[in-house]
């Protein structure tokens, strides 16, 4: 069974200590089993940040970005239970951000049945127009595809932002949430290609971007 697709919903919060407890027991044992109920919903999974903000992460693998246009999805969204109307990210979440992406790295889904990872890194960035096409073709061609190789790092893909604060985002997959520390991973930054340098300095990330996060559930 395909648990990954073309689509990803990525749903951060930051939220009073006060409520996490309750948060975490709500959006375990209800919201997230009620969401992988839905059509097109493949696979879940939430993180808290080891590095950068905000502090909670959901991941939704999607099988396209429609499946959160489906009457289900919606009926589901316009009928809340008691529960979710007290706790849920919208009502108690004190920075709360979703970023709906399309998948544009690679072409199609690779190995669709694997599952969430235990650890991920993810980017949040934007590029002015006049750079895109030339920084897409780099990140693309020449930075990303070195990264795939390094030892801990599962897979990487990339995403155009259709709902968000960022234009793109990257999604890294890693076996734990220190492979971006590794020598490895410093060795291919630095010389992932001439065009680097240059290429990171026309982007921008979201504050708290790039965020390392470790699973927290399913354990």
């Amino acid at each position: 069974m395909a648990k990954k697709g073309r689509g990803i919903f990525l749903v951060y919060t930051d939220l009073d200590p006060k409520h996490e407890d309750e948060f975490n027991a709500w959006y375990n044992t209800e919201h997230l089993p009620e969401l992988l109920s839905l059509p097109g919903f493949l696979d879940a999974a939430r993180y808290v940040a080891y590095k950068g903000t905000p502090k909670y992460l959901a991941v939704y693998e999607l099988e396209n970005t429609e499946a959160l246009k489906t009457a289900e999805f919606q009926k589901w969204r316009a009928n809340p239970s008691p529960w979710s109307r007290r706790i849920s990210p919208t009502v108690i979440g004190k920075n709360l951000s979703r970023t709906i992406g399309q998948q544009i790295f690679p072409a199609a889904p690779e190995t669709p049945d694997r599952g969430m990872a235990p650890a991920l890194q993810i980017g949040r960035m934007s590029v002015p127009e006049s750079a895109d096409q030339e920084w897409n073709e780099w990140y693309n061609g020449e930075y990303i595809p070195g990264y795939r190789q390094v030892p801990g790092v599962i897979y990487a893909r990339r995403y155009r932002v259709i709902e968000g604060e960022s234009g793109y985002t990257t999604v890294y997959e890693f076996d734990n949430e220190t492979v971006s520390e590794t020598d490895a991973w410093h060795q291919q930054r630095q010389g992932s290609s001439p065009r680097s340098d240059r290429m990171r300095g026309v982007m921008t990330h979201l504050q708290g971007s790039p965020g390392v996060y470790r699973r927290i559930y399913p354990r």
